[in-house]
């Protein structure tokens, strides 16, 4: 089901959307509407819908003030109005559809089409991506890594390294069954060096291979335990997409 949200300043105009959109469009479920663009600007944060029917005209800002604040636009916009003179703006902001007051049946079912196959293309692409995504991580893991010594090169496995730390220019590696060794390499060639769907660098001194921790500890940055039994700090400033990460 393509989830749709309604806001219009009219609650008439919201419930004849509604029927006509329950009996002509079955596909779509309308999860919540507002009447106006404050109130809009909170639901369509809180439900994230697929879709949004957007009157222009309505209280505390028009369509195009609530979507300034919501952009970048993750969802299909099909803008019901009855003022024709918005036409031009609209498609400035890649609203495909801009139907009139009153609705016909005919375009509305046409412009829900368009918006739903744009959905479905969208969500293939994004499907398409995390199958490359995967088959990258797991191609990565059965990689090795040269590891530039005071004798030479030491050759190891990319998924055995736990961590990496930074000891001045040089990089400490703590790998599993072996300990640590020492890289002439600095942490931040390690950081471009290791792949990214692995490893991530939770602090200026550290990067972790996010397939060995094994506890986190919440606080201002929180604390990571490592698989060795080592804690780090996860830097204040990394925190969130570190979090995003373990999601």
């Amino acid at each position: 089901m393509i989830r749709t949200v309604i806001i219009d300043d009219e609650y008439r105009n919201i419930s004849i959307l509604k029927a006509v959109v329950s009996k002509f469009c079955p596909e779509l479920q309308v999860i919540a509407d507002a009447r106006d663009a404050r109130e809009g600007f909170e639901i369509i944060s809180l439900h994230k819908p697929d879709l949004l029917f957007l009157d222009i005209e309505m209280p505390y800002g028009n369509a195009f003030d609530l979507l300034d604040k919501l952009m970048p636009i993750d969802f299909e916009v099909i803008f019901v109005t009855a003022f024709n003179e918005y036409a031009l703006k609209a498609f400035r902001y890649s609203a495909i559809d801009y139907l009139l007051k009153p609705v016909s049946i005919v375009e509305l079912k046409k412009s829900v089409e368009r918006a739903v196959k744009r959905i479905n293309d969208r969500e293939a692409n994004d499907n398409l991506k995390n199958l490359m995504h995967n088959f990258r991580a797991q191609t990565d893991i059965g990689k090795k890594i040269a590891i530039p010594n005071k004798e030479g090169m030491v050759f190891i496995p990319v998924a055995d390294i736990i961590r990496c730390e930074a000891s001045g220019s040089y990089t400490n590696l703590f790998l599993k069954g072996v300990g640590k060794v020492v890289s002439s390499k600095s942490i931040k060639e390690y950081e471009d060096l290791l792949p990214t769907a692995l490893f991530f660098r939770v602090h200026h001194s550290h990067i972790i291979n996010m397939g060995e921790i094994k506890k986190y500890h919440r606080g201002r940055g929180g604390e990571v335990e490592m698989t060795d039994g080592v804690k780090i700090d996860v830097a204040v400033r990394r925190k969130d997409e570190f979090l995003a990460r373990l999601e």
